[in-house]
């Protein structure tokens, strides 16, 4: 029993009169009693009062006087006996019958309000427990369906590569019958709402809606559609377009309501801002990926890199290579040469990064093979150059190379020199430096050259190369570390061994530049017989 039926007997007992209310509850409007009074436990009446206006009437249970009920529209109440209270007792219920009109309007209001907000949170389960959007965009839609009635549902993500509106998600559509769509399409309203950043909806049951244009008739079963925008938007930045989602073929009435719009928009925001942490979280992936990769290819060009221990029977010898990147374009051989011979090389690819270490790690690899096979240094780059020649023309790159092989019993050093600026001779008794000069062009930029001889006795000189990266290592104020400062660590140091002097001189460069990141890959080969 409602309130408003437990009140008429009370009213009733107080006024000292009998009441029943009558409303309207049929199709063809006919009064029907609510309760109480002559009403109250019997079946429904035969007899219906057509009150009109309002006043006395002749029942079948004699006259009584119909009152209007204030603000409520076809609704009555039968007063018999005393009378003259009858607009005040009308009044009360109308007050009472509103408050329960009210009430059950803001209960259906918040039962609305708790569906919609259950569905927000929901979603938000999901995306706080998916890191693949995919996994979670289709239940995202049968959620979103669910609630707002519509039979079919589409996300479509934009893929900003093909410039394309691609489908990820879809419900009551199978994902191959939607292609892919031009974001500049000027028929598709999926695309104009990812352009314009707007809901566009029609509502077939507005006169006034216009519908959009649509590039095909599709078979939907309703005519009403909703296509909201996805954006991804942060503080004091522009917000950013992320794709759409469509919702059509809505159950119950053809027309999705304001509240429907406003429900989907706020989930759109949810499934952006999700987007955009799932894209991140795939290029975080993406990066570590490629730093394992350049950490591997690192460790894997070091490897390529003799021990000095190869040659360590024959003479005394140091050598580092350390990249500017991950990988580089420095590289040093040791060889092992007939009889007491030993032969040096040092490189430098015009480039550093990917494309100058697949040039080291090719010419590492020839260096080897063609010194071993070559009757001298010069024949070993002609052999070099011819093996690089294919990579060196691709990669617009060329080779810096010095190669030397020293005779211990012969006393000399037979060295040839493709344009390699920084190949020394240093003297063990007075300390005075000899530059190797250069006897031909880089290896691909031109060929021809021949090759030179000069002393190199036991205990009287030592073989000096490094690349540029340390001449032309910066320090803070943007002076250069030069070549004379190495050098002068060989001079004064010339007597200790030559991994002491080694350890001199990237003890000082690594002080000089302020321990910085350098700039270029820097390379050191020091020997002594």
């Amino acid at each position: 029993m409602t309130r408003l039926e437990r009140l008429i007997p009370v009213l009733a007992a107080l006024s000292g009169t009998t009441l029943r209310l009558w409303r309207a509850r049929t199709p063809g409007g006919r009064l029907l009693p609510v309760g109480g009074g002559l009403g109250e436990g019997r079946d429904e009446p035969h007899w219906s009062p057509a009150p009109n206006g309002g006043g006395r009437l002749e029942t079948p249970d004699g006259p009584a006087w119909f009152q209007p009920i204030p603000s409520v529209s076809d609704a009555w109440l039968e007063v018999r006996g005393e009378e003259h209270g009858a607009v005040e007792l009308a009044e009360v219920i109308g007050a009472v019958m509103g408050a329960e009109e009210e009430t059950d309007q803001v209960a259906a209001e918040l039962s609305g309000r708790y569906e919609e907000i259950d569905l927000i949170y929901t979603i938000s389960e999901i995306l706080g427990h998916t890191i693949r959007l995919d996994e979670a965009a289709n239940r995202i839609l049968r959620e979103v369906s669910a609630v707002v009635r519509a039979r079919r549902a589409t996300l479509m993500v934009h893929d900003p590569r093909a410039n394309v509106l691609r489908l990820v998600a879809a419900r009551g559509v199978e994902l191959g019958e939607v292609d892919p769509v031009e974001v500049d399409d000027p028929r598709s309203i999926a695309a104009r709402v990812f352009r314009e950043m707007r809901i566009i909806s029609y509502d077939p049951t507005d006169q006034r809606a216009q519908k959009p244009m649509s590039p095909a008739e599709r078979q939907y079963r309703g005519q009403a559609f909703l296509s909201v925008p996805v954006v991804y938007a942060t503080p004091g930045r522009v917000p950013t377009p992320i794709g759409v989602i469509n919702l059509t073929d809505r159950t119950g009435e053809d027309a999705f309501t304001a509240g429907d719009r406003k429900l989907v928009a706020a989930i759109a925001n949810q499934i952006g801002a999700a987007i955009e942490n799932a894209r991140l979280v795939e290029l975080d992936l993406g990066q570590q990926r490629v730093r394992r990769e350049l950490e591997l290819a690192h460790d894997l060009q070091l490897k390529l890199l003799p021990s000095p221990a190869v040659i360590a029977t024959k003479a005394d010898v140091a050598a580092r290579c350390r990249p500017a990147e991950s990988v580089g374009g420095d590289f040093y051989n040791l060889l092992s040469l007939h009889g007491e011979r030993v032969g040096v090389m040092i490189g430098d690819v015009s480039s550093h990064g990917f494309s100058a270490a697949l040039i080291m790690a090719l010419a590492m690899a020839a260096s080897g093979i063609h010194a071993e096979t070559a009757e001298s240094p010069h024949e070993a780059l002609r052999r070099l150059e011819t093996s690089l020649s294919e990579e060196l023309t691709e990669t617009e790159m060329f080779l810096t190379l010095c190669y030397a092989v020293v005779d211990p019993a012969q006393g000399t050093l037979t060295y040839a020199n493709a344009g390699h600026p920084h190949a020394f001779l240093v003297s063990t008794d007075a300390g005075v430096t000899t530059r190797l000069e250069a006897t031909r062009p880089p290896l691909g930029l031109g060929n021809g050259g021949t090759e030179r001889v000069v002393p190199f006795q036991r205990g009287k000189a030592i073989l000096c190369l490094f690349t540029d990266g340390l001449a032309d290592a910066r320090g803070p104020s943007g002076e250069r570390f030069g070549e004379q400062r190495v050098l002068s660590h060989v001079v004064n140091l010339r007597s200790r061994p030559a991994r002491h002097i080694l350890e001199a001189v990237f003890t000082d460069i690594a002080a000089f530049t302020g321990g910085a990141p350098a700039n270029d890959d820097r390379t050191v080969v020091l020997l002594k017989v």
